[in-house]
């Protein structure tokens, strides 16, 4: 990929995570995400929280990815934020920001579609896929796959009728009482377990995913099993978190594979917060070996939100010269 000459900043807040990072010349110089734990109290996001700790952390968290890469405002070229999807408020604490630094240094405002960027970021360390390749985008909110062409033409393939993957992982911890988030807690128990209990596996037609009933079935299990033991539960965590685990990450599985053989594609890109679930990245690498794919799985600290995706994102299209005006506006929902 030839790589333009930029100095760009990034701003992240979709969410609960407020985060800023820096890029020049295509390489990620720094990549600061301030988390907010207070949601876990609330058993998930609170989007009046979320928003108002985006105001308190944003100041810092740019100051900061500025100070870590060594870079002064008045060397940025351009600021990319990501404007939807997204919670609204949280979003328009990042937005604003970004265009009023923007206004001020007068440099470019490039707006960034949160989904596409997760897909971008197997671009920012090599190796990169090979157009078209299939991505499989998984996290709180969403689960998708998307076939990408190029860099500017996705088209959603499948994705879920109801709850996201990750929601599905949270809310069984929830049933299980394990405290939010739950996914990397399952995840954990998991390793030390054995899928021996066997839930569903939901018959959507095409490339869909439905996760509702898998949830509804772990409900149901543990409230007929803890009528015949109080202590079912603790006494058997990691094989109950072992098979909710194999479960919903036999769905992806399954949906990735009848995706890759109804287009004929065996570049095979996850993206996602979930991406980061050591049970997903197992089950994938060993069905990718099976069938000739070419696997690719963004570092860690690229598949949670993060600015550094905005970044790349935001400088593919600072290459381009695709620049937004500062009547931008963030959006809940869309690719």
């Amino acid at each position: 990929m030839e790589k333009a000459q930029a100095c760009i900043l990034a701003i992240e807040s979709s969410c609960d995570d407020t985060s800023a990072a820096v890029m020049k010349d295509g390489v990620v110089l720094s990549n600061i995400i301030a988390s907010q734990a207070i949601h876990a109290k609330y058993g998930g996001i609170v989007p009046e929280v979320a928003s108002r700790m985006h105001q308190e952390n944003i100041a810092l968290v740019v100051d900061a990815a500025l100070d870590k890469a060594g870079i002064q405002p008045d060397q940025l070229d351009a600021i990319a934020c990501t404007a939807g999807p997204g919670l609204m408020g949280s979003l328009t604490v990042g937005l604003s920001y970004a265009k009023g630094l923007a206004l001020s240094l007068q440099i470019p405002l490039i707006s960034i579609n949160h989904m596409r960027a997760h897909v971008l970021s197997h671009f920012i360390d090599d190796p990169v896929p090979v157009f078209p390749f299939l991505c499989l985008t998984v996290s709180g909110g969403h689960t998708q796959i998307v076939l990408v062409k190029d860099e500017d033409t996705f088209e959603v393939l499948g994705q879920t009728l109801d709850d996201a993957v990750g929601e599905a992982f949270d809310k069984s911890g929830k049933l299980l009482g394990l405290p939010y988030p739950a996914g990397p807690i399952i995840d954990k128990y998991a390793s030390l377990g054995d899928a021996r209990f066997p839930f569903p596996i939901p018959q959507i037609d095409g490339l869909d995913f439905s996760f509702s009933g898998v949830k509804t079935a772990i409900m149901y299990f543990l409230r007929d099993e803890k009528k015949k033991d109080p202590a079912f539960v603790a006494n058997n965590m990691n094989d109950i978190c072992a098979s909710i685990q194999h479960t919903l990450v036999e769905i992806l599985s399954r949906k990735i594979m009848q995706a890759a053989e109804e287009h004929h594609i065996s570049e095979i890109a996850v993206a996602g917060g979930v991406a980061a679930n050591s049970g997903l990245r197992r089950a994938l690498g060993v069905l990718g070996e099976a069938r000739g794919w070419n696997l690719y799985i963004p570092a860690m600290q690229y598949c949670t939100d993060n600015a550094g995706m905005i970044a790349m994102a935001g400088y593919l299209q600072f290459q381009k010269g695709r620049f937004s005006g500062l009547d931008a506006k963030p959006y809940v929902r869309g690719m």
